[in-house]
């Protein structure tokens, strides 16, 4: 299990997201086009699992810095509307 998430944490350093996306569509088409052999078939399973991992942390990532802008923007019209001086929470 270890060796596992070595290698998903090596893929995630070294694979971005869009070189990550784009490997995954081309398992997932030679998987829909048939024609390999079932051991061929399950490795390209594995493989495409894998990818999908490192894109869904890549977008979670992506969504926690999007989510923390917008919570950093947010704070910043809170100030601004009482004034910068912080009271304005308080009286809620």
């Amino acid at each position: 299990m270890a060796d596992q998430d070595t290698a998903e944490t090596a893929d995630q350093d070294t694979l971005g997201y869009e070189q990550a996306r784009d490997e995954l569509i081309d398992v997932v088409r030679r998987l829909e086009a048939g024609g390999s052999t079932l051991e061929e078939s399950l490795a390209l399973w594995e493989r495409g699992e894998e990818l999908a991992r490192v894109c869904r942390r890549w977008l979670d990532g992506a969504r926690a810095r999007l989510d923390a802008a917008l919570a950093r923007e947010d704070g910043e019209e809170g100030d601004a509307e009482d004034g910068g001086t912080g009271e304005g929470d308080a009286a809620s």
